[in-house]
This record gives structure tokens, C-alpha cells and sequence, in this order.
């Protein structure tokens, strides 16, 4: 812990007071949650960013968007719109937001909305003409004034909630007792070869309750990378000088997995608008170079730079194992509820 989060330690304290209180008023009901018909399934974390919200989301659709009319909903963080918008052919990252935005254009069968008031958005989404059959909620843990009927809680595998604190002294948003209104729990970003005994050291730190599951995922990088016109595999630009450019949390991985001695990289904040100054640093240091980025990145960087320059790298979550029975608990909930 550096010196300046260990003088915030008080105001940690005092932050996780106030959570405290806050979700001890929504489970006994004095603040009111409300409730739908249809199944809600919530995605997020009790950490700040870079737990893998946005391939989780991506799993759920790919699972259930051939059997069900899927919604997504989003809080659409550093948009530049207000109030609720569903997605259409003039959407694009700063009306919806890079994630959102990337579901809309990934994902042609379903409807991609953006609130920051979850309850109003789903009203909205079951006040349309075709109403979804589930709608998934993006980074919604700690949104209370909705209660939804699953909680997926994700964990990054190098910063677990269990070993964290409550901001600013560390990065959780409410104590980790929160974790227990999870259904269950994923272990993100592991190593694809992470042992059973190193899994269980995790299953021992987390310490869940007896009727949560816990699954362990890996990041799973396509074997190519892809521009708006055209496609490459990895294997072929791996030792191409090349720019990478990334506007997300924690890219180290994603440089890792790409970098080759001779390329250069640029590192942005989180969700980054990226400015005139920005575009022109980054064509100043291309020349004739690949500009490689993330597929967040992409969303909105492109239309901004050269075309035939820039490419990005799909990604998905997968998990080490067990899939077939997250594929199942998942599934039987929908079930239950329609």
C-alpha cells in the first residue's frame, strides 16, 4: 500500500461505513428494490474496473440470444447523451458508450440500451413494441434500486476482492461482504493453465457461502486481428513493427500477448475519449506502421484514423472448466422464470 492511500485510510473506513448503511437499508427493505417479471441477470464486481465485465456479457449473449429476445442495459460510462437511449443505425460510442456500442455492432439480434437509472431503463425496455424476453445487466452490482434475479460477481485472478480494501485506500466500491448477495463467482483473467491447488487456495480466500458456485475463466484471444475492411492472423503481424494503442484498464495482457521488440505503445486512461492532440500523437508515431488496439478501443477510435491502418483484437472469456454447468445453472434460471 503506498503512503498516499495509507493517509486515505480514515476516509476508507468512513466510505465503507456509509456502503454499509446503505446496503443494510436495501436488505431490510427500508429502501425500496424493485423487481420484474422477466429474468434480470446481473454482471459486475465490488472492485474499480478491469474484472472483464464486457466478455462476460458477450458469453451471456452468445448462450441465450438464439433461444431468447436479449436486452442489454448499461449505465453507457463516459457517454456524452443523457437519460435512456436504445441503440440504432446513428448510434455510435459517444451517444451509447465504447461497451455498448460494441455489443450493438457485434451483435445484430439483439437490443443494446444505456441508463444510468437501471429501473427506468428496463421500464423503458419492456415499454417497447418488442419487449426483450431477458435483459442482462451491465456493472450493476452495487445498483440496489433494482433487484435482479441472478448476480454474477466477477474477480480478477491478480486482484482479488478478498485481498483489496474499500476505497480510496484500496479499489472496492462496498465491503466484501457484499460478495454474498452474489449467485456465484468468477475468477477472471487466470492463467489458462492454473492449477486445481491454486484453485483451491481461491476457493479458501473468498470464503464464499455454501450455496454459491464458483467458476475460474481465462482471457481466449483470437488467433486474428481485423480492420473494417479486411482480417490477419496474429501469427502473421506478431513480428510486424507495429503501434499499440489501449484506452482500458490493466492492457498489460494485451500488450503481452502482441508486443514484439521493435513496437511502440501508447497507454491511455479507461473508457478515454480520444482528443485531436491524441489522434494526432498517434498518426505521428505510425508512419506506415499496423495500429493495433483493443476491440473497446476500436469502437472509438475508428472513423477517426486511417482504415487500412487500424485493427483490433476480438477477445473472449472462457472458462478453465465447468462451462457446461454454468451453461446449465444459467439456462435453468431463464427456464424458471418464462
Amino acid at each position: 500500500m503506498n503512503l498516499v492511500r495509507k493517509i486515505f485510510f480514515p476516509f476508507a473506513i468512513l466510505y465503507g461505513i456509509i456502503t454499509s448503511i446503505r446496503n443494510f437499508l436495501f436488505d431490510k427493505g427500508i429502501l425500496k428494490s424493485y423487481s420484474f417479471d422477466i429474468p434480470v441477470i446481473a454482471v459486475g464486481n465490488l472492485s474499480v474496473g478491469g474484472t472483464g465485465k464486457t466478455p462476460q456479457i458477450e458469453y451471456l449473449i452468445r448462450l441465450l440470444s438464439s433461444k431468447y429476445k436479449v436486452a442489454t442495459l448499461s449505465r453507457g460510462y463516459k457517454r456524452k447523451s443523457e437519460g435512456f437511449v436504445l441503440a440504432n443505425a446513428t448510434s455510435n460510442a459517444e451517444i451509447l458508450g465504447d461497451e455498448p456500442f460494441q455489443f450493438y455492432q457485434k451483435f445484430k439480434n439483439i437490443r443494446v440500451a444505456v441508463d444510468a437509472d437501471r429501473k427506468n431503463g428496463i421500464e423503458q425496455l419492456l415499454s417497447q413494441l418488442e419487449k426483450p424476453d431477458i435483459i442482462l445487466l451491465d456493472d450493476a452490482f452495487q445498483h440496489r434500486k433494482v433487484k435482479a434475479g441472478f448476480y454474477i460477481l466477477l474477480t480478477s485472478y491478480g486482484d482479488l476482492y478478498s485481498d483489496d480494501f474499500m476505497l480510496p485506500t484500496g479499489n472496492l466500491r462496498e465491503s466484501r461482504s457484499g460478495a454474498k448477495r452474489a449467485n456465484l463467482v468468477i475468477v477472471t483473467k487466470c492463467p489458462s493453465h492454473l492449477s486445481l491447488d491454486e484453485q483451491n487456495i481461491i476457493k479458501d480466500k473468498l470464503n464464499l457461502v455454501s450455496n454459491q458456485e464458483l467458476y475460474f475463466s481465462f482471457i481466449d484471444y483470437d488467433d486474428s486481428i481485423f480492420s473494417e475492411e479486411k482480417s490477419m492472423k496474429v501469427s502473421e503481424i506478431k513480428s510486424v513493427d507495429k503501434l499499440l494503442v489501449a484506452g482500458i484498464a490493466k492492457p498489460e495482457p494485451f500488450f503481452n500477448h502482441l508486443q514484439s521488440q521493435n513496437d511502440e505503445k501508447l497507454v491511455f486512461p479507461d473508457h478515454h475519449h480520444f482528443s485531436e492532440n491524441d489522434l494526432l500523437e498517434i498518426k505521428n508515431k505510425t508512419q506506415n506502421k499496423i495500429i493495433l488496439t483493443t476491440e473497446k478501443d476500436f469502437m472509438r477510435l475508428k472513423g477517426k484514423l486511417t482504415k487500412e491502418q487500424l485493427f483490433y483484437l476480438p477477445i473472449r472469456s472462457s472458462f478453465l472448466s465447468n462451462g457446461e454447468s454454468f451453461d446449465k445453472t444459467i439456462t435453468d434460471f431463464v427456464q424458471s422464470k418464462n
